[in-house]
């Protein structure tokens, strides 16, 4: 049977190759935003990365995320089997480069290399009266999933008041959602959300909402209406692409309802970054091939932008780099990083906390970066994805260890908060903000794998690696004055949120 080949090319394809109503909701980003401003910027380099990662069949974003497939099968087929044949797929496309390793023992921490492991991939099988079967895969980040939240009404919300058990309740829930979410769940995103049901099912209902497509319309009128005042609204928050300010901080809202007991009443909120993607095939169910793709209504190409980060006044950093060049960056400016850098996420800092570095990070760069990474037959490594993760999740040690270890530059995605600006200030360190999701478009900076360390220890995501780079480019979004971009937009966007607290729906 073809039956693993047709599951190895949908999640290939869902990987690399963005379905073409996610590509028109980026596309009308783009002419929205003003030539010249940050939000164009980061949008034009999400274009470019799009285009990069369709023709090099890569992964669009260096995080894959947690693949969950939703199957419909006929009465009588075998789902253990199947089950099988998605396992072996998602070994295959890890094994290939197009998956990270992301599947972790929580008690351990020891990565099982190939996504497989208790509970991954995540498959739900429900039984239909068709003689086909339809297989849907999202692959969902874990900026963006870290951003979901639910909320028990009735509650409190910052900036909105009482939302009670009621549509307005259920409508200050949803915006608050998207100002939380801010630029680290690599906005412009999609949210879906389930109304109703128990924790359990609440998100569960959230998640299917962003199996819709993004052109369709709600059947159910209210919900309809809702989702259009929260698409057209949450635009007016000026969050914009990355956190940036712009006029672009949502570009697709669904949402879903199910009956709730009395005692709970859960709003649920599955937010999505811009590299929305899910995918789904008809199958054959005697011989596995692909009849169908779905999400596949259209060819919609994208035009690569000439040069997104094209700035007469880029400012060249070269590493190591002197604490006098660093203090003389501000916010908005834009940077080219030339040098040696260094990955480092969640087991790196926890790590470097109590033990010496393994290397000299003595005006140094950390990248908080989790790569996709290859290995030739002769032991080469070749980075195949590598663009930055949330760094709100470092904010607990990022202040210290640029003391301890005289770093001058971080890079990430999405800012980090009050104590790492004060350690920034203090040791002559900036922050600087790379456009989330963009792994195709940074992993062309890399001119070579020079190590790597805790190989064996953290896994590939999490290991620290030292990597080359030549024109690396990132926007100073903190800098070493007290000055925090992120901090400028929130405080702005919450402004704009208490605006919105009057009734709409009453």
């Amino acid at each position: 049977m073809a039956t693993k080949d047709s599951l190895l090319q949908l999640i290939t394809e869902t990987s690399t190759n963005l379905p073409p109503d996610v590509r028109r909701a980026i596309k009308k980003a783009q002419l929205q935003e003003e030539f010249g401003t940050r939000a164009a910027l980061a949008l034009n380099t999400i274009v470019d990365n799009i285009v990069s990662a369709e023709e090099d069949v890569q992964p669009i974003c260096q995080d894959t995320g947690m693949p969950t497939f939703i199957v419909h099968c006929p009465v009588g087929f075998n789902q253990i089997q199947f089950e099988r044949e998605i396992q072996a797929a998602i070994a295959e496309a890890t094994k290939l480069g197009k998956l990270r390793p992301n599947s972790v023992d929580p008690l351990t921490g020891k990565n099982t290399g190939d996504n497989l492991g208790e509970g991954t991939p995540v498959v739900h099988f429900h039984q239909w009266e068709k003689d086909e079967v339809e297989v849907k895969l999202i692959l969902k980040g874990g900026g963006c999933e870290n951003k979901n939240i639910q909320y028990a009404l009735p509650t409190e919300l910052p900036g909105l008041g009482r939302a009670g058990r009621d549509l307005e309740g259920i409508r200050k829930c949803i915006l608050h959602a998207v100002y939380q979410a801010q630029g680290q769940g690599c906005s412009a995103g999609f949210i879906g959300v389930g109304i109703g049901g128990d924790r359990t099912t609440g998100y569960e209902l959230a998640k299917e909402q962003l199996f819709r497509s993004v052109d369709d319309v709600n059947e159910n009128e209210t919900l309809a209406e809702l989702e259009d005042y929260i698409l057209k609204t949450a635009n007016k928050l000026d969050i914009g692409t990355m956190g940036f300010g712009g006029k672009v901080t949502l570009l697709g809202c669904k949402i879903g309802v199910r009956n709730r007991i009395p005692a709970s009443f859960y709003v649920s909120v599955a937010y999505n970054c811009w590299a929305y993607r899910r995918l789904g095939v008809i199958l054959d169910p005697k011989t596995g091939e692909i009849k169908q793709w779905l999400y596949r209504d259209s060819e919609e190409k994208m035009d690569r932008p000439q040069d997104a980060f094209a700035s007469d006044d880029a400012i060249v950093l070269q590493a190591p780099i002197s604490e006098e060049q660093i203090r003389s960056l501000k916010v908005g400016d834009v940077v080219l990083i030339k040098g040696e850098m260094h990955t480092g996420r969640d087991e790196i800092h926890k790590y470097l906390m109590k033990h010496d570095a393994p290397i000299d990070l003595n005006g140094g760069i950390i990248y908080h970066c989790g790569p996709v990474m290859l290995q030739d037959d002769d032991g080469t490594w070749h980075v195949k994805a590598a663009g930055p993760t949330t760094s709100s999740r470092e904010e607990p040690y990022q202040a210290d260890i640029i003391e301890k270890f005289g770093i001058r530059a971080v890079i990430g995605k999405g800012g980090m908060g009050q104590k790492t600006s004060d350690g920034l200030k203090k040791s002559g360190a900036v922050y600087l903000n790379a456009i989330g999701g963009a792994a195709q478009f940074y992993a062309r900076s890399v001119k070579n794998v020079n190590g790597v360390d805790f190989l064996d220890e953290f896994g590939v995501p999490e290991a620290m690696w030292h990597l080359q780079v030549e024109g690396f480019p990132a926007i100073v979004t903190m800098d070493a004055h007290g000055n925090s971009l992120h901090k400028e937009v929130a405080d702005d966007s919450l402004v704009k949120l208490e605006d919105l607290k009057e009734p709409v729906f009453a």
